[in-house]
């Protein structure tokens, strides 16, 4: 068999596939389009060509179908050379950057003066398959592993995790404050960080201690709060999610602490709502907050009506965005280990895509959707799925790999321990609006809806069979219980036979899989469409200083509308199809059809905003959660154009304000120094720029800034 040896030195077997699908690139933007016997031709006369020897190099097969392009095809061969000198280009300075692209790349992830090989070698950890995913644009590690992947080895203490979850705060004052112990030491180490307050004793409930009476649960929640602005005032770090039980008696002081500006400034907030909350909405009844004070035996009750209450959350999240709504039954009865009675969720990560245990912790990926469709913009338009599925299997092994190195880089030893014994992983996807638009679809219609199906179940599928794979060669998960794996809804309605075989032969190497977090700055940096969200904006016009200091102002397009204008010669918005739409454009119950189907197949969650316009009322909103937790959603949040939110981004034009307040913690936080910022949501830290909100967070669209860890 004729081997190849690849520029990196490895040696493979010949694949004239590969020369097929490299020519067919090249003829597809040519006149005369594409010509697979042609194609298939010519890889057959560079096998014959080669055949009598043992090893041929990489560069002698393509100058040969240079030669052959020329003879038959001078078009594509002009096509085909370009392409080659473009890969000779990206392998020593990287992808084609556009200014703000190379400022997240040498800012957030690029280590010292590594060129861009080494800083392939570096994220992928020397995994070829992903080295060249990753320079082809069709994989991402996401930010935490970008940026401190190898670093250790410089003494850098930081996680390659992007989030954790707390264990749910006992009710009592040293739970309390080793709580906020253990977010300062991990926020350090760069992780975020979710909470539930759900187990401490409600406002006005006895304590026996000086003070007679508790100041409740939402009194806490500043603590947090300001543990988070100290540690990652100066970063994207510290990232809080709290979330309470909405069935908590301090419930309807949860849900407005966030219209006191001066309080909760850098978390996020979340209701966990049940079915029979929703239930009681939908039939206008009654609803009974309760909590029973476990040292002191007291009961708090308090009736509420359910619409009251709903009415509420809704209002404020039209209003400040916030709290986004948690359907926790959901959550709980949709994933690989809802059928162990030993396994209980903690609470979720900062953006809500991540559920975890106490002390759980996740390495994320996300896979661009967009780069696995074949002939874009034409009527040949189609998904390259059996490319995908390979990227997925692949996709899973270099998760299990970043999982192993990084069990010894995280903060605490408990979040260690249960790293090592439930090995939960977070690949994801992104690109997905750009991959509708590449294939003449339009986001939400019910052909979008059927496609992610097709792709939903190869996602799942080829993700089960990889970690089962591992696990026959490695043993599955330690607290692995197969029993009760292979009686799970999500399992039992998503697996192939073929698949369920091998987990009931070797069981899973990971209790979680799959997610869709936000992608905010990996997005930004390959190009392509965040998330599974709808493009944001066919354009935006970006501000810019002269060397005189004045101010002018040009228009920038996003990436999949510059490509499919230049493409086609288009200089007009107007010219373009109707399947560009925006965020804005679409009705909220497509955007739902859409997150829906996903869901489906995702084991974890998903991380997602719902845009929607300034007249969007009260009520509506209200239709959009019922509308949501019917379709089978984890989770929603909205963000209303205009609203007044003053959330967690720190602002005030990327100024920082004199130290303000200090406030002493517990013995083993010292004494803390806390800025406290007056906050502006629409306006970026770092440059001053316009935040733009999609993917369950933020990101400023002129420097690419983002408070997610992702």
């Amino acid at each position: 068999m004729l081997k190849v040896e690849k520029r990196n030195g490895m040696i493979v077997d010949f694949d004239g596939d590969k020369i097929v699908k490299a020519i067919s690139k090249a003829m597809v933007e040519t006149e005369g389009g594409i010509d697979f016997d042609l194609a298939a031709e010519i890889a057959d006369k560079v096998y014959e060509a080669f055949k009598d020897l043992d090893v041929v190099h990489i560069e002698k097969i393509q100058d040969f179908v240079e030669v052959e392009l020329m003879r038959s095809r001078p078009n594509v061969a002009k096509k085909y050379i370009l392409y080659r000198e473009e890969r000779a280009r990206l392998r020593k300075h990287g992808w084609a950057m556009t200014d703000l692209q190379r400022d997240i790349y040498e800012k957030k992830y690029r280590h010292d003066n590594e060129t861009f090989e080494d800083f392939l070698a570096r994220v992928s950890g020397n995994n070829s398959f992903v080295m060249k995913a990753i320079k082809d644009k069709k994989f991402m590690p996401a930010g935490r592993i970008l940026a401190g992947r190898g670093l250790d080895k410089f003494g850098r203490k930081v996680t390659l995790s992007n989030c954790y979850v707390m264990p749910k705060v006992e009710d009592n004052i040293e739970s309390i404050f080793d709580t906020a112990k253990y977010m300062a030491r991990t926020y350090s180490y760069g992780g975020g960080v979710g909470v539930s307050l759900s187990k401490l004793r409600p406002k006005g409930a006895k304590v026996n201690n000086a003070a007679s009476s508790t100041t409740g649960a939402v009194s806490f929640m500043d603590l947090y709060s300001m543990v988070t602005g100290l540690i990652g005032m100066k970063g994207r770090r510290g990232a809080l999610m709290i979330n309470l039980d909405c069935n908590h008696p301090d419930i309807e002081d949860f849900i407005d602490v966030k219209n006191d500006l001066n309080k909760v400034n850098y978390a996020n907030i979340s209701v966990n709502v049940t079915d029979d909350f929703m239930k009681a909405v939908v039939e206008d009844k009654d609803y009974e907050l309760y909590f029973k004070v476990e040292a002191t035996g007291e009961e708090i009750k308090k009736t509420v009506r359910a619409r009251d209450l709903f009415t509420k959350i809704a209002r404020n999240n039209w209003n400040m965005a916030e709290p986004g709504l948690l359907f926790i039954d959901k959550i709980n009865s949709w994933h690989l280990m809802s059928e162990d009675k030993d396994f209980e969720f903690a609470g979720v990560n900062p953006c809500a895509e991540e559920t975890l245990p106490a002390w759980g912790s996740c390495n994320l990926s996300s896979i661009n959707l967009s780069e696995f469709v074949r002939d874009p913009f034409s009527e040949r338009a189609r998904f390259e799925f059996n490319n995908f599925a390979e990227m997925v299997r692949q996709g899973v092994v270099y998760l299990n790999e970043v999982l192993d190195e990084n069990m010894k880089l995280h903060p605490l030893k408990e979040q260690r321990e249960m790293a090592r014994e439930l090995r939960q992983i977070g690949l994801g996807i992104m690109g997905v609006a750009d991959m509708f638009i590449k294939m003449g679809i339009r986001y939400g219609s019910q052909e979008s809806v059927d496609l992610i199906h097709e792709i939903g179940k190869v996602l799942i599928n080829e993700a089960l069979k990889q970690s089962a794979l591992l696990a026959k060669e490695y043993g599955p998960f330690p607290k692995y219980k197969k029993e009760a794996v292979l009686k799970s809804p999500f399992l039992l309605a998503n697996a192939s036979e073929e698949v369920l075989d091998l987990i009931e032969k070797y069981g899973l190497r990971n209790s979680q899989l799959l997610t869709i977090p936000p992608t905010g700055s990996i997005s930004t940096l390959i190009g392509c469409s965040n998330g599974l969200e709808p493009i944001f904006q066919i354009s935006y016009t970006r501000k810019s200083e002269s060397l005189h200091q004045e101010e002018t102002y040009y228009k920038v397009f996003t990436p999949i509308v510059k490509e499919y204008m230049d493409r086609y010669g288009i200089s007009r918005e107007e010219d373009l199809p109707d399947y560009f739409v925006t965020a804005h454009d679409l009705n909220y119950k497509e955007r739902i059809e859409v997150q829906a189907a996903w869901q489906q197949y995702i084991d974890a969650s998903i991380s997602s905003t719902v845009n929607v316009p300034n007249e969007f009322t009260v009520e509506e909103v209200e239709e959009l959660y019922l509308y949501a937790w019917r379709k089978g959603l984890k989770g929603i949040t909205i963000y209303r154009d205009g609203c007044a939110r003053d959330g967690i981004l720190i602002s005030n034009k990327a100024k920082m304000s004199k130290l303000e307040k200090i406030q002493k913690l517990q013995e083993e936080l010292n004494e803390l120094i806390v800025e406290q910022l007056k906050e502006d949501p629409d306006s970026c830290p770092m440059c001053g720029g316009k935040m733009i909100y999609s993917g369950g967070c933020s990101e400023c669209q002129d420097c690419g800034y983002s408070p997610c860890a992702v």
